[in-house]
Order: C-alpha cells, then sequence, then structure tokens
C-alpha cells in the first residue's frame, strides 16, 4: 500500500539509535515520514521529492574514513535539511565548517545538558531562553560553517545549535526527538511547518479510506488468507481486510498454548462476533511442547516455536487456502530492524516470514507496513477494535515460552498462567495497569526452600516485572506501591499450586532488556 498523502519527510539513518523515534516525531506533527539508510542513492531521494530531510544521529566521528557519509549533491537539492548531533556534525563538516574530536571528556555532554538558545531562529520561536536538552557527544562543532549562525550554546559545546536560513539548513548537536529535551517537539514542528511548509495531511483516518480502496482494487474476486497471532499488528490487519473484503478473508489462528490464560478464547470470540470473516482455530500446544522438550536456551526455543508455528499454518493452508492473496501484520519498525546490517542482533524477529516455493500465492498484502505500533492501535480503535485488544501489552511472539526460563513444559505454563492472569486481576483492581506500559510474571526455573502450613516447601519461584517507557528503547522499573504488590504475592502463593516465593524485578532498562529472554 503506498500512503496517503504526496508531503513526506525523509529521515536519513547514519546509525542513530532514535532514529525510529525521530520518523515517529514527525508522525505524531501529521507529517508523512520515511526512514532511508544513508546507503540510498541520490536518485530515490530525488525520485520521493520531500518536503525535507532529517539527518539522524550516530556512534561515529566525522573523520573517521569508516563511519557514514552522504554525497555533498544532497545540499544542492533546495530540499530543506535539519541535522541532529552526528548529523548536525556531518552537515558542518561537509559544508566547510570545523569539528573537533574531543582529547579529554571535558567537551563531552551526556544526559540533560542546560542550553541557551536564540528565540530570533526559527526553530527556538517558541521555546525559553535557556532550557534542559538531550545530549549525547563527544566530538563538537567549534566552528559553523560559512553562512551559518550558531542559534544555542551550552558551557561546553560552542555550537548547540547552527541555521542557514537561506538554503534552509538547520542542525542541532542535541536531540530534540527525546522527551528529556524540553520543548523538543515544538522544534521539529517549527521545522516541519515552518521552514518546510508542510501541511499536515498524515491522519489516520485518511489512510484508513485509502487503504481499503486500495485493499479492494488489488484483491477483486480473490481470497485473502492472514496469519492472526492475536497480537494488536496482525489484529488490525485483520479487520482492515475485513472492511475491505469481507468473507474473502480467511484468518488461520495456530493456538500454540503457550498464551495467556483464557486469551485463544478471547480472540476468536472477539473476530467471530465483530467480523464478517473466515475464522480458523487450530488448536497444537501437545506438538509445540514436544518439540521444546529438553531445550533451554533462548534463541533456540524462539526458533523452534517459529519454525513450528509457520510448518503448522503452511500445512493448513496448503489444504484449503493456497490461493489469492498471503496478508501479514508487518509494521514499519518491522521492515526497518529487518535490514540493520551492522547492529546487533537481541532477539530474534518474527514478523515478516516467507513463503514455501510450493505455495503459488498471487502477491503479498501487508496493509500496516508504513505504520508505527501507537499509528496502527489509532486504526484499530477507529475500525472498532476492543479496547483491550487494541492496547495489549506488547507480547513476544514466542508467548509463554520466553518467559518460562529453561525448558518449557505444560506444567510450568500452567503455573505462569495463573500466576500471570493474577498479577492482571490485581492491576485492574487497583486501576494501576494503566499507570505501567508492559507488567507481567516469569517463570525462571528456581527453585526456593518455603514454609507452609509448618511443612517444609521446595517449589518455584514466580518473578514480576512492571516498567514504565514512552518508547521501550529505555524503560524505568515501575514503583508499585507495596501494599499492591503484597496482595498480588499473597494471591499467588495461596492459589497457584506449587509456588512458594515471589520476588520483584527492579532493573531499568538498560542495562536489563524488559523481558527476560
Amino acid at each position: 500500500m503506498s500512503n496517503a498523502t504526496n508531503e513526506t519527510v525523509i529521515v536519513l539513518d547514519f546509525g542513530g539509535q532514535y532514529n525510529q523515534l525521530i520518523a515517529r516525531r514527525v508522525r505524531e506533527c501529521n507529517v508523512y515520514c520515511e526512514i532511508l539508510p544513508y546507503t540510498v542513492d541520490i536518485q530515490k531521494i530525488k525520485d520521493i521529492n520531500p518536503k525535507g530531510i532529517i539527518f539522524t544521529g550516530g556512534p561515529n566521528s566525522v573523520y573517521d574514513e569508516s563511519s557514514p557519509h552522504y554525497t555533498p549533491e544532497i545540499f544542492e537539492l533546495g530540499i530543506p535539511i535539519l541535522g541532529i548531533c552526528y548529523g548536525c556534525q556531518l552537515m558542518a563538516y561537509t559544508l566547510g565548517g570545523n569539528v573537533v574530536s574531543a582529547t579529554d571528556n571535558s567537551s563531552s555532554e551526556y544526559g540533560k545538558t542546560v542550553t541557551r538558545y536564540n528565540n530570533n531562529d526559527i526553530l527556538f520561536k517558541s521555546v525559553k531562553s535557556e532550557g534542559i536538552s538531550w545530549m549525547s557527544h563527544r566530538d563538537y562543532i567549534n566552528e559553523a560553517p560559512e553562512g551559518f549562525s550558531i542559534t544555542a550554546t551550552t558551557d561546553a559545546c560552542p555550537v548547540a545549535a547552527m541555521s542557514c536560513p537561506e538554503k534552509k539548513f538547520y542542525g542541532v548537536q542535541f536531540h530534540p526527538e527525546v522527551n528529556h529535551t524540553e520543548n523538543g517537539k515544538d522544534m521539529l514542528r517549527s521545522f516541519l511547518y515552518d521552514v518546510c511548509e508542510c501541511k499536515g495531511e498524515w491522519k489516520m483516518e485518511s489512510f484508513i479510506d485509502t487503504t481499503v480502496a486500495q485493499l479492494k482494487e488489488q484483491i477483486g474476486d480473490k481470497g485473502v488468507v492472514l496469519g492472526l497471532s492475536g497480537g494488536v499488528d496482525s489484529s488490525v490487519a485483520a479487520a482492515l481486510l475485513s472492511k475491505a473484503v469481507g468473507k474473502q478473508l480467511t484468518c488461520v489462528f495456530v493456538d500454540q498454548g503457550l498464551m495467556r490464560k483464557d486469551e485463544g478464547d478471547f480472540v476468536e470470540q472477539t473476530f467471530i462476533k465483530l467480523f464478517d470473516m473466515n475464522f480458523v482455530r487450530i488448536n497444537c500446544q501437545e506438538e509445540f511442547l514436544a518439540k521444546l522438550k529438553g531445550v533451554e536456551e533462548p534463541e533456540e526455543k524462539r526458533h523452534i516455536i517459529g519454525t513450528e508455528f509457520y510448518k503448522v499454518f503452511w500445512n493448513k493452508i496448503r489444504e484449503s487456502y493456497g490461493e489469492g492473496y498471503f496478508a501479514q501484520g508487518t509494521i514499519y519498525p518491522d521492515r526497518i530492524e529487518s535490514g540493520k546490517g551492522d547492529a546487533a542482533k537481541i532477539k530474534t524477529h518474527h514478523n515478516q516470514v516467507g513463503i514455501p516455493e510450493d505455495i503459488d500465492f498471487a502477491g503479498v498484502i501487508e496493509p500496516l507496513k508504513d505504520l508505527f505500533k501507537d499509528e496502527v492501535r489509532v486504526v484499530g480503535e477507529k475500525l472498532g477494535l476492543p479496547h483491550d485488544l487494541v492496547w495489549r501489552q506488547p507480547f513476544p511472539g514466542p508467548g509463554l515460552g520466553v518467559r518460562v526460563i529453561g525448558e518449557v513444559t505444560a506444567e510450568k505454563v500452567r503455573i505462569l498462567q495463573e500466576a500471570d492472569a493474577i498479577l492482571r486481576d490485581e492491576m485492574d483492581k487497583c486501576g494501576y495497569a494503566d499507570k505501567m506500559s508492559q507488567f507481567f510474571a516469569v517463570l525462571p526455573g528456581v527453585k526456593t526452600v518455603g514454609v507452609m502450613g509448618d511443612a517444609r516447601t521446595y517449589d518455584e519461584l514466580i518473578a514480576l516485572r512492571a516498567v514504565t517507557t514512552d518508547d521501550f528503547m529505555t524503560a524505568d522499573w515501575a514503583k508499585i506501591p507495596y501494599e499492591i504488590l503484597g496482595r498480588v504475592s499473597n494471591r499467588i502463593i495461596n492459589e497457584v499450586e506449587h509456588v512458594n516465593r515471589v520476588v520483584y524485578d527492579i532493573t531499568s532498562k538498560p542495562p536489563g532488556t524488559v523481558e527476560w529472554e
């Protein structure tokens, strides 16, 4: 599907950790944007003809021969450019300014930094003359290129921002896209609306109408089959397709028995009740557990679960549905992460799948491929999906298979399902669920000694995990009141057989991850 607007901003990725966050902030201003790698040919940029270009940050030094650069021709296109952090340094370096590699830590800045702004500059017209920005750099610009004015400074950084309004070139050493930068979104909005002259045409209503029309035209009278996981992405994709083609859609739901308690029934009832489609459920916990017997390593578990899932799925497709189109709930971050190149692999991705050679579909449909997760949720709400489904917390593709640490067995899954259900029930009762971004139970595979009914026990430990975050790039552990944690612990120990101890994980991200595996 193509985007519903011709108004596009390009985020040119130089390896920065916040590239997706920049794009999300642009989308939040109702401006469509795409993330392209720094290796993209300039002809593609010319073909897109964007309203503006944003250079991201990056971990490298502009003086390093192996660091990412881009052809100076990009500055001759007449397109407004905003450079952020490394992107700002690259702009300065390319256009004749001077970038200095710090020899000690005196010029380095990391974290919240007091920054002084020139309010005559268009980026800073609506912010206070002094505020907090988020810095993360060692190299710095000590001399702006000819034609540029210095528009912000800090105690350690002589060029915290610079601009050349005549050519519509702007650079900031800090990160306006992160929440730690006060009024950062206002700065980005000024670049988009005042410099790039965007109109803000990117809205979910227009996306739905345009996408449904495109789906009807593309699919015609053919069938569509979608692998429905019960997660937000595949569910919203199913709702969009159902709106477009109704009974021509078949959703195949593989219930591998590793979902949360009663979740498979909830998914089935939701889609049968709300949508005009064919719904096929396959219950196969025993098959999955047999494949996982004796396996403890998390990546191996992920691989086995993913492989078995698609084996079951494709076998079902071969039986009855191997014609027409194949649809999947791929979203924009899936496409970006799948092509990261040198980036470290933290976890295996499962959202984009290959089609077996013996199944000859007419094509692949990815109706959400241009959307971020928060945009997907908005679409889901507008399509009438239940709040509990649209706003369900992130859930790993391998399900509880990666929240059971070590070997996965039916008994361990049962214990974890029961403990997790109690946690969710208590969070809902006290109204605390909405204050957390994600919370769940983990079965670490650790047995501890306890005393229950004056008798010694040697049973399982349950770990509780809860975090707060705006973007899941960083996360802090949730400060749940002790009395609530006490109720959860008491209920789990008393109601879940073979659990005698509950602990609470107070690790932030980094150094930890949100999930345990």
